[in-house]
């Protein structure tokens, strides 16, 4: 992780991209997906929440890459091609969560829009998912190599903006 000094982990669900900055200086960049329903803070909606947030749990720390997450717990499976035509369906949540909790109350915090009720992590995807394209339910999917490198970048505590 890298100490001290300003740290933000900016999202752009236009240019579907996360920067990690610190103290000024980009420090590490990568295409992400964001929700295919847009931008939004409703719960239910399908959409990725906008706001300051803050990462408030880093979820799977020396787990396996592709590690499968359900409830925010390892399974014990490692997704493969095979697994994901198994269950077609499934929304893959693999490798590491950075869960976010928002900072605005009545935007992205508390009642109806409270994006830590809602569940809505950083998380990887199978690699054979495009990044670049809006196409999550809600969530930021990462490639599981981009997440790795993110997560020993980050803590929780860090500042998230998530921005049109």
């Amino acid at each position: 992780m890298i100490s001290s000094g300003d740290r933000v982990l900016n999202i752009s669900i236009k240019q579907q991209q996360c920067a990690l900055i610190v103290d000024g200086q980009c420090v590490f960049i990568a295409p992400v997906s964001t929700a295919l329903n847009g931008a939004g803070e409703q719960k239910d909606s399908g959409c990725t929440p906008r706001g300051l947030h803050i990462i408030r749990a880093c979820i799977g720390a020396n787990q396996l890459e592709n590690m499968v997450f359900v409830g925010r717990r390892p399974t014990g499976e490692i997704y493969t091609p095979e697994l994901g035509r198994q269950f077609p369906k499934r929304d893959w949540i693999l490798t590491r969560i950075l869960w976010l909790s928002g900072l605005e109350l009545g935007k992205n915090r508390l009642a109806n829009v409270d994006t830590m009720q809602r569940y809505i992590y950083l998380h990887g995807c199978p690699d054979s998912l495009p990044m670049g394209k809006p196409l999550s339910h809600g969530c930021i999917r990462m490639h599981n190599k981009d997440l790795l490198a993110l997560f020993v970048l980050v803590s929780s505590g860090t500042r998230v903006m998530i921005h049109e």
